[in-house]
């Protein structure tokens, strides 16, 4: 049974919908607000299937078929990397944002540039674990304005997030 993360930009929440069935075209309405402008997030975890014919879903900012290319062409070269290189980790993320558009923030981006320039990543998260875990959006989708999706409020903050478990 699938979970389905939901962003309301009335309320400015991230909620948790649980599927009895697979449901990619579903959209519930806002639990909170009851607004039925809710729009499908990227779960940082899960992954899609098949992109819809078209090439792109359009609920989200992100190219399925492309993702999944990009996947595809980067795993030999994961593969080949070595483990203890962080000038290679930082090349195979670079090479991953060039090909799917996905861009990093701020901090993430200082860390790679640390990765890149051979410095332990161990000591990276050591001094940077804080910035990197805080309000900024590690990782920028594609077409958006600040953070995952643009969803920053005027006051530049993220959207808070629903612990609670709704049915779709």
């Amino acid at each position: 049974m699938p979970i389905y993360e939901f962003y309301c930009p009335d309320c400015h929440v991230i909620f948790n919908f649980l599927s009895r069935a697979v449901n990619t075209s579903g959209r519930p309405d806002c639990p909170k607000c009851g607004g039925r402008n809710l729009r499908r997030e990227v779960s940082a975890f899960a992954t899609t299937g098949k992109a819809k014919e078209g090439g792109e879903d359009a609920d989200l900012p992100i190219d399925d078929a492309r993702m999944e290319r990009a996947v595809e062409a980067l795993a030999a070269d994961a593969e080949k990397a070595g483990e203890d290189d962080p000038r290679q980790a930082a090349e195979l993320m670079r090479k991953f944002s060039s090909m799917t558009g996905v861009r990093f923030g701020k901090g993430m981006e200082e860390a790679m540039s640390r990765m890149a320039s051979g410095e332990d990543p161990d000591r990276i998260e050591e001094e940077m674990g804080d910035l990197l875990s805080e309000d900024e959006e590690p990782f920028i989708l594609p077409e958006s304005g600040a953070g995952r999706g643009g969803r920053a409020s005027a006051g530049g903050r993220p959207p808070r997030r629903d612990k609670t478990l709704y049915e779709m």
